[in-house]
Parts: C-alpha cells; sequence; structure tokens
C-alpha cells in the first residue's frame, strides 16, 4: 500500500480542487483570492452583469492576470500567446457579455 499526499483547495466547505504539490495548491488558491476580490470590483462597474457573468468574468482575469498586468502596464499585446481554440472562446464570452448589455 502506498501512501499518496494530496493538496486539497477548499472555498465555503466546497473541494475545488486537488493537488500533488503544495506549490501547486497555493498558486490555485491564491488565483481564487484574487478572483474573489476582481468579483467585489467588478460588481461596482457601471454595466450592468448577471451575477454568473461577473464570477466567470473575475476567475478569467485573475487565470490570466500576468497578461491583464501587462496590459495596464502599457504593454500592447499581453505576454503569453493563447491558442487559437482559447482565443476564440474567450471571443465568444467578450461577445455574450456586449450582448447583454446591449439588451
Amino acid at each position: 500500500m502506498a501512501v499518496v499526499v494530496k493538496y486539497v483547495v477548499e472555498r465555503n466547505g466546497v473541494e475545488r480542487m486537488t493537488f500533488t504539490t503544495k506549490k501547486e495548491a497555493d498558486a490555485y488558491d491564491k488565483m481564487l483570492d484574487i478572483a474573489e476580490s476582481l468579483e467585489l470590483m467588478l460588481e461596482k462597474v457601471d454595466v450592468p452583469l448577471s451575477e454568473q457573468q461577473v464570477e466567470s468574468l473575475a476567475l478569467e482575469i485573475a487565470k490570466s492576470k500576468d497578461d491583464f498586468m501587462a496590459v495596464l502596464k502599457g504593454s500592447r499585446e499581453p505576454i503569453t500567446a493563447k491558442s487559437p481554440a482559447k482565443n476564440k472562446k474567450a471571443n465568444n464570452n467578450i461577445a455574450s457579455i456586449k450582448e447583454s448589455v446591449d439588451k
């Protein structure tokens, strides 16, 4: 029988993700902290977004925080190149947010 150490990230009593290293678990937990803070900020903006849109947008921004930080610091393009499939998905999300704002 082998002993396996697992690191579980839990939020509000709900298991979010399991990792094999503490470093990965800490990084994911930090990303969730950032997303939570972003949700609070996004709820205050003067753009009508649903609760689900706010949560999804905050999580996506937190996942790509380095790219967003580069853009906010004045860089013309994000640091990391994303795959075309991921960009298409991101563009679809932006389109649905724009559509719901226009309605």
